[in-house]
């Protein structure tokens, strides 16, 4: 979901399913003795572990298209204005999917080795799940309506990839299609549908209305915007050349894999303390102008970058995923602090060695 759904928003739906889920496990423990009749539940391991997953696997799958997360629209805009190369929707899922399924799978492993649950086999999900299900009862015109505007919206981010594989990057009908399906306008137009596709025609009520729409946090929009724009005055003014000219003499930085490991940890370490888009924002424009000044191809260090961004994964402040969990009771500082530590150096491990070889097979930026 978060790979075109918010992040923090996926996290928000799904966490009283997660939390439905714990009581089940915590029903299961009391049923067989393993706990007292008082114990907290919010207190289990395999709770932390549990919402630990929800938070670091909504980040991880926000990278998976370039419309997951506010660094990969910042990050891909950066690279473009400075490289003149566009990133395609398919080139740039194709490059993050490896990625992606390497971290899940480092997840599902660590994350049970350093939160141990503590019980190994649990029943009673599937009959919690049978419940939910049947006090949702069926889908409403509106969430029908809202399913057709989602798919009509990927289908058109995705029919110039479909055109390319079939036809060939030179045909004319690709050409068409990537010209004119940007993935901005095919977002407005997914958008628009929502307010076209009527739940009552009788009353001329339609899925979505301005008065919903005006709820939406159009500041955080804006500060995409000004991410772009503020990275764009870094490179503009000569600051970002100036940071990173003097981290490349300072840190003897001097080919493309030192700088690709030096934007991926500066990325990681502001990421932590501040907004993955600020990250994106400040790191990208200083990594671009330290690649053209050793006479490097920015596009490996830049995208990176950009992945690493979304790597903030020891603190609540880190990203709002991993505040909303916190916020749920199950996860202690120290679990979230000791878990995030090993998963930004296993990701900052797998960014610098597998982004480097899927540019090269899915040929982006060439």
């Amino acid at each position: 979901m978060s790979a075109f759904v918010s992040n923090t928003a996926t996290v928000a739906m799904l966490m009283p399913t997660a939390l439905g889920i714990l009581a089940v496990i915590a029903q299961l423990m009391q049923d067989r003795g393993a706990v007292k009749a008082d114990f907290d539940p919010l207190r289990l391991r395999v709770g932390a572990a549990l919402m630990l997953m929800l938070a670091y696997g909504a980040s991880i799958g926000g990278l998976l298209t370039p419309v997951g997360s506010p660094p990969n629209l910042i990050g891909r805009g950066l690279i473009e204005e400075a490289t003149g190369e566009r990133i395609s929707f398919a080139q740039w899922a194709a490059t993050a999917a490896p990625l992606c399924l390497a971290m899940f799978a480092v997840l599902a492993v660590i994350m049970f080795l350093i939160n141990k649950p503590e019980i190994r086999q649990i029943t009673g999900v599937d009959d919690f799940i049978r419940e939910q299900k049947a006090a949702q009862g069926k889908m409403k015109r509106a969430e029908v309506n809202t399913l057709v505007a989602f798919g009509f919206t990927v289908t058109l981010w995705l029919l110039p990839a479909v055109a390319s594989l079939f036809l060939g990057a030179d045909s004319d009908l690709y050409i068409f299609l990537d010209d004119r399906l940007d993935e901005g306008i095919v977002a407005v137009l997914g958008a628009s549908l929502l307010f076209i596709l009527p739940t009552d025609w009788k009353k001329r009520q339609a899925t979505l209305t301005w008065s919903d729409a005006a709820k939406i946090d159009w500041g955080t929009i804006i500060l995409f915007g000004t991410g772009i724009i503020f990275g764009s005055l870094l490179a503009a003014t000569g600051l970002a050349e100036t940071i990173g000219t003097t981290a490349s003499q300072s840190l003897d930085i001097t080919n493309v894999v030192t700088i690709t490991a030096f934007a991926v940890v500066l990325a990681i370490l502001i990421s932590e303390t501040t907004s993955n888009t600020a990250s994106a924002a400040v790191v990208v424009p200083i990594v671009i102008p330290l690649c053209m000044a050793m006479d490097v191809d920015p596009f490996i260090p830049a995208l990176a970058a950009t992945f690493a961004a979304s790597f903030g994964f020891m603190l609540p402040v880190s990203t709002p995923q991993n505040a909303i969990v916190y916020g749920s009771g199950t996860v202690p500082i120290t679990k979230m602090i000791r878990t995030g530590i090993v998963f930004d150096i296993l990701g900052a491990v797998l960014i610098i060695s597998i982004v480097p070889i899927m540019v090269a097979i899915t040929g982006i930026g060439g």
